[in-house]
Parts: C-alpha cells; structure tokens; sequence
C-alpha cells in the first residue's frame, strides 16, 4: 500500500525536507537514512512510499526533518507522529502535517514538568459520536486549556456541521493529541474548517481559535484515509506563569539537619512553597565535589563526577534506619554544634559524615549492597559508579584527586577496575563504600522529588558547563576534554581581570563522534530527580571562553572556535604588522612606574626584565607567564607587596594585542579581550588605533556570528533532543547576537536579570520587557542580593529608585521592605512564564524576617576564584513554615499576580 506524506512548511533556498520512521522503507529511524522529500509548491513538500500492509498494522512512527545548506540536519520537536490506522482493503493512507517548531511556546507544556506535575489534570470526557468508517482523521494539540473544556471542530458542508455552533464536531484525548474521526465521503472539496474549545460542563460553545481558516484538499474514500497532525489549536499560548524559589541545598537549615542543608531538608522546603503558592524549587548543582578533602570542594561547579551525588546532602539518620539509630544519637551534640553555626563548616560536616557512613557500612554494606532494589540501581548506573568508585578509592589511597601523580592507575583501564571492583580484597571493600553510598543518596533525593510532585512543586537542577580537570570523568576518558585549555569568562563588571574557571573545555568534535552518548546519560541520570534545568553558561555551547594552560588569569583567553584574523588583513587595514610589537609584552620605563609605583620599580628591573632591542623590556626566562610567576610566589610569604609584584607581572604579562593562534606557523591571529584598556593600545599612534579597533569590533561583534551560530546548532538541537527536561539557558555576559534566535528557535527559556540588562543602551531591564519564554529574576547566586546590592552604589541605586520603581525623591540609604517588596512584585507580574528568587530577597519583604546584615547573605562571589561556600539560612525551615501572616502574603502577591 501506499503512504503519502504532505508537509506544510516554507523553506529557504539550499534547505530540503527529509523523513524518516520505524520502517525499512523510512530508513529504521536512522536520520542518515532518510527519505528525502520533494517541492510540490509554496505551502507543500511530499513524498511517497509503497510499504506492506503488515507493517502498518503495527503502526508507523516517523518525524521530518530539514537538512541546512551545509548538510547540518535538524529534526522537528517531539516523536509522536503516529500512522496508526488500518484497514485490510486500504490501499493508501495520506498524512496531511503541519511541522512542529521546538520554539512553539506550546511544546514546553508537553515536557515533564509540565505533563507529570504542573498540567496533570484528567482531560474533559467527550461524548463525541463514533464513525467506524471514518475517510480522516483529525489530530491537534491544545495543552492549556481550563476545566471542563475540550477541543471542537467546525467547518463547511452538512458533515462538518456547516459551522454550526450548536453541535460541533467534540474532539476526543488520545495520548497528548485531541483527536476525531469523520467521514466526509458525501462532503464537497476543499472543505473550510477551524478548531475551536467547547465547555463540556455548561455543554456550550465559547470560542473559535484565532486566525484564518484552515482548509483540507484531500478528498476520502473506501480505500483511503488521511491522517492530518494540524500542530496545535491557536488560542492564546502565553498565559500560563509560575514562580519559585532559588537555594543552594547546603544553605537549607533545619533542626535535624546535621550543619548542612540535606536531601530530606528539600522536603521542607517543598511543604514552604506549597504554601506560599510557589510552583519551583531550584537548586545549583548537587554533585560530588571531593578532591582536596579542604573547605575548597565546596565549590558546586568543580564536581569530581557529573553523575556522583556528594555525600554531603545525605542523612545519616536515613541511612542509620531503626537498627543503628544508636550511632546518631551518639552524635547528637556535635550535631547540634555544627547546626547552630551562621554558617557551613564545610570540613567538619565532611569528617562527620564519612566517618559515620564508613561505620554504618561496616554493619549494613553487605545487606544493602545485596538488595535487588541496590542491583537495579547499579545495572542502570554501573557506567559511572564504579569508575566512581574506582576513582574515590585511589584518591583516598594516594591522598590527592591529581590521578596523573598516583603512583598506579593513573591511567584508566577498565578492565583492570573491573577486576578490582568484582575481587574479595580489601580494595573491592573499599570501592563498595562508595556505591552504598551513592545508592542512599539516589533514594533520599528520589523521595525528595516525589515528594515535590505529590505536593504539586517541581525541581529544577542546575548543569555544569565544565568539568573538574582532576576528576573522575577527566581520568576515564581524556579525550573528551581539551586538557590543555581552561575554562573560564572574559573580563566584566564582576571580574576586571576575567574568570579562569580551571575546568578543561569540551572536546565537542570527539564528543559528536558518539551522538554525544556521555551528554545523554547525563541528562536521562539528571531527570530521574529533576523536572527541569538550567544550563549553567549556555554561550559555551555556541564558543568557550578558552585560557591556555599556562596562564592564570581570564584575561588570557580567548573565544574557541573562533575565526582568526589573517596576517595579510592588517596590510589590506593600511597597518603594518609588527609580531615584536602586537603579540608581546609591551614594556617601558613609564609602564613600569605606572604598574608598581616607584618603590617596586627597581625590583622588578633587577629581578623579572631584561632590556630588548627596541628601547622597552622583556620578561627574563622563567617568568614569561603567568603560571611562572604564580609559581615563583608561591614559595613566599604573603605579604601586600608580594602581592602587588605577582599582580603587576600579570598585568605585563597580558599587556598584549595580540595572541598568535597555535600552529598557525605566524598566519592566524586572535585579538586581546579589553584591548582599549591596554598600555600597549595607549602608545600606539592614532591612525592604528582607529585601524584596530574597527578591526577588533569587526572581529568580535560581526565576523562570528553566523559562524558561532552554526557551532551552536550542530549541538543543542541533539543534546535538547535528547531529554524531555524543561530546558533554561543562563545566557548572561558577551552574549553574541546569534544566541537569542537560537534559544528561541529551541524553545530554551532564556534569563532575565533586572541590573544585567542585555541591551548595551539600557542601565536597567524593566521586568515588564521580559519575553514569555524567559525565567526572571532579582538576582542570582553570584551576585549580591537586592538588600546587598542596594547599597552598593549610592547613584545607581537612586536612578533605579526613579527610573524603574518611578518614585519620587531621595532613594532609602538603606533597602527597606517595602522597596524589596516592590521589586519583588515588579519581577512577579512580568510576562516571563516564570519568575524565580532567591530565598533572601523574598524574606527582604519582610522588617522581621530578613537578616540583620544584607552582605552575609550572599552566597558567591565570582571575582574571588577561592571563595568558600558556606551560606545558611539564618532562621529554620520549621520556623519559616510558621510564619502564617507572612506566608498568607506572599501567597496573595503570587496568585494575584496570576502565578497562583
């Protein structure tokens, strides 16, 4: 038999349409092996196969998708098309489809969170009437509708009810489809038709769907059935908004936690939101981070693993259970000790707790590790438990993360884990540990995100974009990471010298190689505890602010990929390329002076410089980078005149134009981030200054876009594809101008910061600008809080106070609860379809419940690279759940901002 497919969809030219399905003749689901479609005029492509009628009987699943000039494919949203229609004396089925965008706002309401929480409500009955021998089948998509209603069909000719409003044609809920069957053999082409939502309770019709009519060309028969996905009903698709809140899980405070935020705290705070009629909770990352045994690993973005979950969060008391309580209540006063602490003591929580799990599974491990519940856990995880566990083992044996120094294994060899791992030895025991471990803390987080559905709340986690360069993922597979760049950002408000984050960047070439198969199980581990996520840093997906190895600070970098500039540009720029000149250290007498100041000056002559050729200086052997000096001063006492050499050299060391691009044999360069603010730039004469910069702003602002956008996309649509996840992007700092049509064409929600503003010409996003497709927020963890930031700068703020809350007057010195109030509601009746704050500017609603002191509660300082992560709420979950008037308020400012 015969399946004809017709697309609707409007192409460019050098774009083609392709198919593919579950069926030989569709290429098995190989998107390589596509069937490619042909033009048949503005509105349409098709194509035609012959199949057997057996296959179709077992149903058909196919998507399209359009292949890019360059060859790039990229699929529709979602794999629900369905030929699931089937008669013996059929001898052809058409599909009339309409292509699904990912940025349809509708798709993120079939994600998870969304289906399995937010929009779980039984669909309307419909008392349709059956046509058993239906010519069409009509099948649309209509996720926000209220109660009672369901989807409708009218249209032209007697069958369709010549669109009468009194009996339309009542569609039905099959899957996430509304669907209906109707015999229009007797009816006349083309037929004219619309959707439209009827209430099955007061049994009325309330509306058409927007838009002009849609039409149906294919007429039906005995032999034929066509089958029409027409997208979704067009009703209004924006009007569905939640809130939430923002927290770190180690900031939570409870009076059974152990110093700590923990898994089971989540459920606290759960019962909180609820209660204030939040719908999210959203935490950073919760992965294991234990490289250095210090105070250090409290960074969450350096996990050692980016499947491990850190056993910081676990609950000893669970894991204890009735049988070995005795050993928890030994520890009631230490824990009681650390749980009165402002802040984490992060070490001490660590000692604690290791040392309680190790003895807790010296009396439980065997049983635990024997359970079919813990078999099945590690038949689904065993591909990054035990390398997990392989790695915390040697670690622990050689006292250090850097596996490129232990004196075995620095090399992983699976199979030599494997025999490791299924020996008797002590080692075995050892690695064991982990994995029990690891279990319990998969089940108290598992109850934790049950917990939040039951209640109506979800949980949106947070990844990475690196990877910790001594960690368990670095040392199973090398090759994924480009171990001779770090990671980091270019310099901004927050980090005059840039960000070196220190995480090797991804290998995205090596990882494609596989379908991004690491990326996948990644995603499929992450959603077995969160409804949504947010991709920490999404611009390095597009390029990754890239810093060799031997320097130290951000202002090194620079983007990867990127396209360079040719030597032979600078002559076609009427400049005359000097290597000497643009790609070295430029170094006088008054740059000296102006660096160190007069008393330093004779040092660093003496100690670091050697005269060059050209009048200036050099940097003497030994100190011609930055990892150099780092280590030169390591060995010293820390003093303010150490640190003001260190620094100085530094800022001599990048005092550059120009990096030279590895390889390129002196044809390819890359121009310094900040070069306008170099002494270099300075004493260059005017014309070549005005020559650089309209070549630097070409270079960084025009010449890459188009190329990064198709970085971007050879990427994300897979990865996005690749989970059902709502999926949010943090797309703050040099955002290209590529990246929001990207985000948009993904449908990725986009962040919104009210001072980040991303239009150059504004101080201040208003939140009433924000697009639907956006989170929304005050502030976020890296920044300080409203109360904290308000008395930051005393004119900003006062034009804030003016321009953006429109008032009248002085600005408060201080940020007073009604101005925090005010920002709070500002961000809840925004358009974005979600406004998220953290914990501490919602308590700064409040003269009685905000912290005394605004500046302690911030929980991360990005221009400190070793900043200790140690904040905690100051009062408890239980005491925060009591504060029934407070409570009540909020609950009244979310639901009649319509986020209720």
């Amino acid at each position: 038999m015969r399946l004809q497919f017709y697309l609707r969809f409007h192409t460019q030219v050098g774009q083609s349409l392709w198919i593919s399905g579950n069926a030989e003749e569709l290429g098995n689901d190989d998107p390589q092996q596509a069937v490619a479609l042909e033009y048949l005029n503005e509105e349409f492509w098709q194509a035609s196969i012959e199949i057997r009628k057996k296959d179709v009987e077992k149903s058909i699943r196919y998507k399209y998708f359009l292949k890019n000039e360059d060859g790039e494919l990229i699929g529709e949203w979602g794999n629900d098309r369905l030929v699931d229609v089937f008669r013996k004396e059929l001898q052809e089925i058409q599909m009339v489809d309409t292509w699904n965008h990912a940025g349809e706002y509708e798709n993120v309401f079939f994600s998870l969170p969304f289906k399995n929480v937010l929009l779980e409500q039984p669909a309307a009955k419909s008392k349709g009437k059956t046509v058993k021998n239906f010519t069409h089948l009509f099948k649309v998509k209509a996720p926000l509708l209220n109660k009672n209603e369901i989807v409708c069909l009218l249209g032209s000719g007697d069958t369709m009810g010549d669109w009468t409003t009194e009996k339309p044609l009542l569609l039905s809920k099959e899957e996430d489809w509304w669907v209906t069957r109707v015999d229009l053999k007797e009816n006349g082409f083309p037929v004219a038709y619309k959707y439209g939502i009827y209430d099955t309770g007061e049994k009325k019709f309330i509306r058409y769907e927007d838009g002009n009519n849609r039409f149906l060309f294919s007429d039906g028969g005995k032999k034929k059935i066509t089958i029409i996905h027409d997208g979704f009903v067009h009703i209004p698709n924006n009007t569905w908004k939640g809130s939430g809140v923002a927290i770190p899980v180690f900031s939570l405070r409870s009076r059974n936690s152990f110093g700590v935020g923990e898994f089971t705290d989540i459920k606290l705070l759960v019962d909180w939101a609820k209660q204030t009629g939040l719908k999210l909770v959203q935490l950073l990352p919760v992965n294991d981070t234990t490289a250095t045994n210090t105070w250090l690993d409290s960074y969450p973005y350096a996990a050692i693993s980016a499947f491990a979950l850190h056993p910081l969060y676990i609950n000893l008391s669970l894991v204890a259970g009735k049988t070995q309580a005795a050993k928890i209540s030994s520890l009631r006063r230490k824990q009681k000790q650390l749980n009165d602490l402002p802040v984490v003591d992060y070490e001490a929580v660590m000692k604690y707790k290791l040392s309680v799990l190790k003895e807790l599974y010296e009396e439980a491990g065997e049983e635990c590790l024997s359970s079919d519940d813990y078999k099945k856990f590690f038949e689904r995880n065993g591909h990054w438990l035990l390398p997990y566990a392989a790695f915390s083992y040697f670690r622990d044996k050689y006292g250090c993360s850097r596996f490129e120094d232990w004196k075995t294994n620095s090399i992983y060899r699976k199979e030599e884990v494997e025999k490791i791992f299924n020996s008797h030895s002590a080692a075995a025991k050892a690695m064991k540990l982990y994995c029990f471990t690891q279990y319990h803390l998969h089940l108290q987080l598992k109850e934790a995100a049950d917990y939040a559905h039951q209640k109506g709340i979800i949980l949106k986690g947070d990844i990475p974009i690196g990877i910790y360069r001594h960690g368990c993922d670095a040392w199973t597979d090398p090759e994924q990471y480009n171990m001779n760049w770090q990671a980091g950002a270019p310099p901004d408000d927050f980090a005059a010298v840039g960000q070196n984050w220190g995480f090797p960047t991804y290998n995205w070439k090596r990882m494609q190689e596989d379908g991004f198969a690491w990326w996948k199980q990644r995603f499929e581990q992450m959603s077995d505890y969160f409804d949504a996520f947010r991709i920490d840093h999404i611009l390095g997906f597009f390029r990754i602010w890239s810093i060799p190895a031997d320097a130290v600070q951000g202002i090194m970098g620079r983007f990867v990929p990127c396209l360079p500039v040719h030597i032979n540009e600078f002559g076609e720029n009427g400049i005359w390329f000097d290597y000497q000149r643009f790609c070295k250290p430029f170094i006088n007498d008054d740059i000296i002076n102006e660096t160190f100041g007069h008393g330093l000056a004779g040092v660093v002559h003496s100690e670091f410089l050697v005269p060059n050729e050209v009048g200036g200086y050099d940097l003497q052997d030994g100190y011609q980078t930055q990892k150099q000096v780092e280590q030169h001063f390591a060995s010293h006492e820390h003093t303010e005149e150490t640190e003001r050499l260190k620094n100085g050299l530094y800022d001599l060391i990048s005092n550059v134009l120009f990096f030279e691009e590895e390889g390129s044999q002196g044809q390819h360069f890359h121009f310094r981030i900040a070069m306008e603010k170099t002494s270099t730039f300075r004493y260059l004469i005017p014309h070549v200054q005005e020559r650089l910069r309209n070549m630097y702003i070409n270079y960084f602002f025009r010449r890459q876009d188009e190329f990064w956008k198709k970085e971007a996309m050879h990427k994300l649509p897979q990865l996005k594809a690749a989970t059902n996840m709502m999926v949010c992007g943090e797309d703050l700092g040099m955002v290209p101008e590529c990246v929001p049509d990207v985000m948009k064409q993904l449908g990725i929600l986009s962040l919104e910061i009210q001072r980040m503003p991303k239009d150059p010409k504004k101080e201040f996003f208003h939140p009433n600008d924000a697009p639907y497709m956006s989170v929304i927020t005050p502030s976020t963890h890296d920044m300080s809080t409203v109360r904290g930031w308000w008395e930051e700068n005393r004119e900003r703020t006062q034009q804030f106070y003016n321009n953006i809350l429109g008032q009248w007057g002085d600005a408060p010195y201080y940020c007073e609860s009604w101005v925090n109030r005010a920002i709070v509601l500002q961000h809840l009746y925004s358009p974005a379809m979600w406004s998220i704050f953290q914990l501490q500017d919602i308590l700064g609603m409040s003269e009685t419940l905000r912290r005394e002191n605004p500046h302690d509660e911030r929980i991360n300082n990005p221009a400190n690279p070793k900043h200790y992560w140690q904040y905690r709420m100051h009062l408890s979950l239980e005491d925060l759940i009591k504060q029934k008037e407070f409570n009540e308020e909020l609950k009244g400012y979310v639901e009649n901002s319509g986020r209720g």
